[in-house]
């Protein structure tokens, strides 16, 4: 037989494109030509196919090799088409027998001596695989990623040659499916943070409403301590969010760890990160942090040092949830339901306001600070819910010993859980996700709190935006005391966390 055929799976963004691999074995001069819009790690595959086949212990044909990967017009990247390119050549020479090929999907990159790499996506392949009924052949390495996907039939393999004596014997060996993994949290405790009790209430309700938060305040303070913390304060991820959360790590990073399940991201880019970083990008679009922090945080310190370029790319993603990648010829649609915390320096030398040990410190003009706040658009800041000032810890705090009744983080965590099983009981999503509609259904006012409501709006110059961030706060803060109508002390607590120009 000179004509093989054997499936493949290209990734476009979070979508695990089916490829057919065609291979045909023609008389002529010999060589492998590759063609089916391959990029240049694909077209490098024809010397690492014939090592790996050599090496093996089996044959390259010496003739003329057409490999066609369909559809055409689908880029092909890296060395996923390695191991269905070398079995196609082999089942076309009849050196495998093709009809084992039949039921698979195949993935994986060849080294010269026949072994088989590990390669990016094989969770989003596997969650594909089940829809065609088809076994997913993979890399040894990737099969405990693969087999998240419970309803797929996943096949390992570790080197060609040992692959090829079983595709003889037909007995591909099912690897096990990854035993049912328990959603937990982990990560630096809250009882850690001395003192900072109106922060430490900032990050609960944050935690509670899946609010943004900018935390504002002298160097050392502890805003980065806190960022830290707010992970622990959320409930574990449900398991199709945590299936969501590991896909995007098998295509963004180097493969999921399954001991991570159910933990959620946190991602804290430098502030020299590009806008391609953030939100993704490249001719092969990849998903940016934004994606990466999706179900989970998005930490971005020193938030004016950030290229205002690049923090205004946050505007859409902070309001949909979603980026949209648009390139010539594809465009690709990432999720970014990320919860933004940011942190920053009242001024540029970080001391305005300390009033501390830093007090007197602090020698910026105010044109200097005027600058250096000036940073930060006035859209973006209204997108954050919460805005808090971090003081500096006086050193007696420090030096004495962590108070007994310091709470933990799994003591706020319960008090979280509560207020969320509230509003997912209530609109089905926490209240930062609220909408217009829900939130005249739900952020029920009494006339006491509406007149303080429009009071603020006035003096304080709030937009039709801010409006309804201060009255989801506010849900928020009434849910924390388990109240069903809003009073005037949970509006007047949300209002607090508005900035004031």
């Amino acid at each position: 037989m000179s004509l093989a055929i054997v499936h493949s799976r290209a990734q476009n963004g979070l979508s695990a494109e089916a490829v057919t691999v065609e291979v045909h074995l023609a008389p002529g001069l010999p060589g492998l030509a590759i063609v089916g819009l391959p990029e240049a790690a694909v077209r490098e595959s024809r010397d690492r196919v014939r090592a790996a086949i050599v090496n093996s212990g089996y044959q390259f044909p010496n003739r003329r090799i057409t490999v066609n990967l369909a559809p055409a017009d689908l880029p092909k990247e890296g060395g996923r088409f390695d191991l269905p390119i070398a079995l196609g050549v082999l089942a076309a020479s009849g050196q495998i027998p093709p009809e084992r090929l039949a039921t698979l999907e195949v993935l994986g990159e060849l080294s010269l001596t026949g072994e088989i790499r590990a390669v990016r996506g094989a969770l989003p392949a596997a969650l594909k695989c089940t829809e065609t009924g088809r076994g997913l052949l993979i890399p040894t390495a990737n099969v405990a990623e693969a087999t998240l996907a419970e309803a797929a039939t996943v096949y390992g393999a570790s080197t060609l040659g040992a692959l090829c004596t079983e595709l003889h014997e037909g007995q591909l060996a099912k690897a096990a499916s990854a035993p049912r993994m328990e959603a937990h949290v982990s990560g630096p405790d809250l009882s850690d943070v001395r003192g900072q009790l109106p922060a430490r209430r900032v990050l609960e309700i944050a935690a509670a409403g899946g609010h943004s938060l900018l935390m504002a305040g002298p160097p050392g303070s502890g805003k980065s301590m806190l960022a830290q913390r707010l992970p622990g304060l959320l409930p574990p991820l449900t398991h199709d969010e945590a299936l969501a959360v590991a896909a995007i790590a098998s295509i963004g990073l180097a493969g999921f760890d399954p001991s991570c399940w159910g933990r959620r991201p946190y991602r804290s880019p430098h502030h020299t990160a590009s806008a391609v970083a953030l939100v993704g990008g490249g001719g092969n679009p990849r998903p940016g942090e934004i994606t990466l922090a999706h179900g989970g945080i998005l930490f971005l310190d020193e938030l004016p040092e950030f290229e205002r370029r690049v923090l205004e790319v946050l505007r859409e993603p902070l309001e949909s949830g979603r980026i949209t990648i648009s390139r010539a010829a594809r465009q690709v649609d990432f999720p970014a339901r990320f919860q933004l915390v940011a942190a920053m320096n009242p001024c540029p030398c970080g001391y305005l306001g300390d009033a501390g040990a830093g007090a007197g410190r602090c020698r910026c003009a105010p044109d200097q600070v005027a600058r250096y706040r000036g940073r930060l658009s006035g859209p973006l800041l209204d997108r954050i819910d919460l805005h808090v000032f971090v003081p500096r810890l006086e050193p007696a705090a420090l030096a004495s010993a962590a108070p007994p009744d310091n709470e933990s983080s799994a003591t706020v965590r319960e008090r979280v859980c509560a207020a969320r099983r509230l509003q997912q009981a209530r609109a089905g999503m926490v209240n930062a996700l609220l909408g217009p509609k829900e939130l005249d259904r739900d952020a029920v006012l009494d006339e006491p709190s509406r007149q303080l409501l429009l009071t603020a709006m006035n003096r304080l110059g709030l937009s039709a935006r801010a409006f309804h961030r201060v009255l989801k706060v506010a849900r928020t803060i009434a849910d924390l005391a388990a109240a069903e109508r809003l009073a005037v002390p949970h509006v007047a607590e949300a209002l607090r966390y508005r900035p004031v120009e």
